[in-house]
């Protein structure tokens, strides 16, 4: 449902003002809008951060507390990419990693972590993490990751 521009305008059925609608020729990659990411953080702050920069740059973005819910999410919504911390209650992201392929190896993974330091995210890379982002880590950081991820087009778990 489309008005005028001083109206609302519907997408993926949520009304959002004109002004909030995101401009394609402002530095966002014109596939983006067709790109789904679910972002997995038991930490609030990450999770908030992650998806506004994200749904920012027009990318559609679903949370998950921890790994039990976001294997429940990936049996709902097919995802490009899944933004992964390893250090979670519940499943935690080596689980997470390993279930995930079980059921569907089409996602692409990018690990996040700041745990031990950053030293678990090269085991990431062996169950299947197509990329790792040591915590703490700026917005157009996570941007430039993600874009570099989504733009290859190997298998889910390769970096090459």
């Amino acid at each position: 449902m489309a008005q005028d521009s001083e109206g609302p305008i519907a997408i993926n059925e949520v009304c959002l003002p004109t002004a909030d609608i995101v401009r394609l020729d402002q530095q966002t990659p014109v596939d983006c809008m067709h790109h789904t990411i679910l972002v997995v953080d038991d930490d609030t702050q990450v999770r908030t951060l992650c998806r506004l920069t994200l749904e920012e740059s027009g990318y559609l973005v679903s949370e998950a507390t921890n790994g039990k819910n976001a294997l429940a999410a990936i049996e709902e919504t097919e995802f490009d990419l899944i933004v992964l911390d390893l250090s979670m209650p519940d499943t935690d992201g080596f689980e997470f990693l390993k279930g995930v392929r079980a059921k569907s190896p089409k996602p692409k993974i990018l690990v996040i972590s700041g745990f031990l330091g950053g030293t678990m995210l090269a085991a990431a890379k062996l169950f299947g993490a197509a990329a790792t982002l040591a915590k703490p880590f700026s917005p157009d950081s996570l941007l430039l990751v993600v874009d570099e991820v989504l733009k290859h087009q190997g298998p889910a778990g390769s970096s090459d």
